[in-house]
């Protein structure tokens, strides 16, 4: 298509591809604006939340009961919360492993058969979780 000065008008993909990477480049502005803290809680909030609904803990929980996924997170999450312990201060920690303790002990109580003390997610990085 053309307008009356014999011009070609720019296809809608290229306009969408541009503006595709005006997005990006916000995006990306917005994010290096995020202070670690919060994306690391961020992303430990996240793993939290899906842990415990996979330990059937959520609104119909046995609906969504997966331990061998529960496991592999909340892993994760000690993973997590350990290595970032001393980047993030113990103001933003101690909480993170509060409810890492919580899914932990929960696990154990949710497994048909327990773990070993020491054995259980996570705790090659916390240490035997005891109720």
């Amino acid at each position: 298509m053309s307008d009356d000065s014999g011009t070609p008008s720019p296809s809608p993909g290229a306009a969408g591809a541009a503006g595709a990477a005006a997005d990006f480049e916000t995006m990306t502005r917005d994010i290096a604006d995020v202070p670690a803290v919060e994306v690391i809680t961020t992303v430990a909030v996240h793993l939290m939340s899906s842990a415990a609904v996979n330990l059937g803990l959520a609104e119909g929980g046995e609906d969504h009961k997966d331990l061998d996924e529960a496991r592999k997170l909340i892993q994760a999450l000690a993973g997590l919360v350990t290595a970032a312990a001393t980047e993030i201060g113990s103001y933003h920690a101690a909480p993170l492993r509060d409810g890492l303790k919580s899914l932990q002990l929960a696990f154990r109580e949710a497994s048909a058969v327990p773990d070993e003390p020491g054995q259980g997610p996570g705790e090659k990085f916390t240490g035997p979780v005891i109720g």
